[in-house]
């Protein structure tokens, strides 16, 4: 700030102030939490969150206990995924999350209103709050890993997530379209900025795959992942199809039920194996 004289309890700013420590949240007496993996995209619509959905069923297959944190706060898509349709409840100084059929803990602002259609029209400063709430008052358990799938691009909220939570890791999730490469790298520079490491990038909708020939079919055209990967030096976690019998399964709540066969080399290089 200009004129700053270095005393911040007086100062009216204090809270806007950049040069004010930002606290790192922690988890409650209840929650204890090995791994947190942050799920972003720098634009809406490429599947964040059937990424973070198949890599939770995954890791739950695999003998993880897994929870999932939907920061998607204005748009969020796990509990339909999932087909969660019981409300959050508290006790005391906790909220308690949902569980799906595999036993993945859920968390959404879904599950706090009366009508899932129920708009949430709520302002920046309150949509991060309640981010940060989840974290810290939800009472996870023991979670091997905690995903968090963040609200697409890189504004307040983002933003909030990476100062406030203990994030160990990133993925970006993207698409193959030439325009997406310049959001991808505001996602990955935002991630710099901020110390968090990235795991790497999933291209989603990558191809369609015939089911007569097993042919893949390129509907965005050839990606240029590779050339991208190495002017912006990430590492390529894999690549998705563009299936429609995941996206039934995301619409109908059975998620647990798709075949994962796509996702083992990706979990793999998640997981370090």
């Amino acid at each position: 700030m200009d004129h700053c004289d270095g005393n911040c309890t007086e100062c009216g700013a204090k809270d806007s102030c950049a040069s004010q420590p930002i606290k790192k949240s922690k988890p409650n007496e209840l929650s204890k939490i090995k791994r947190i993996i942050g799920v972003l995209s720098g634009k809406g619509g490429v599947g964040k969150s059937f990424v973070t959905s198949s890599i939770a069923t995954y890791l739950s297959r695999r003998g993880l206990n897994v929870g999932i944190l939907d920061a998607d706060i204005t748009g969020p898509s796990i509990p339909k995924a999932f087909g969660i349709k019981e409300k959050a409840y508290g006790e005391e100084n906790y909220i308690f999350p949902a569980e799906t059929i595999g036993g993945i803990k859920v968390i959404s602002a879904t599950m706090l209103l009366e009508k899932e259609t129920d708009p949430i029209l709520w302002r920046g400063v309150l949509v991060s709050n309640l981010v940060v709430q989840f974290f810290e008052n939800v009472a996870w358990g023991e979670l091997d890993v905690l995903l968090i799938d963040m609200p697409p691009g890189t504004g307040d909220v983002a933003l909030t997530i990476f100062q406030s939570l203990p994030i160990d890791d990133l993925i970006v999730v993207t698409s193959p379209q030439d325009l997406v490469s310049l959001i991808v790298s505001k996602a990955l520079n935002m991630a710099k900025m901020m110390n968090i490491r990235v795991l790497g990038v999933i291209e989603n909708m990558s191809y369609l795959l015939c089911p007569k020939c097993k042919e893949k079919i390129f509907l965005f055209g050839k990606s240029s992942l590779e050339k991208f990967a190495k002017e912006m030096n990430f590492n390529i976690l894999g690549r998705l199809p563009l299936d429609s019998k995941n996206s039934l399964l995301m619409d109908q709540g059975e998620i647990e039920k798709m075949n994962l066969e796509e996702m083992h080399d990706i979990i793999n290089k998640i997981i370090g194996e």
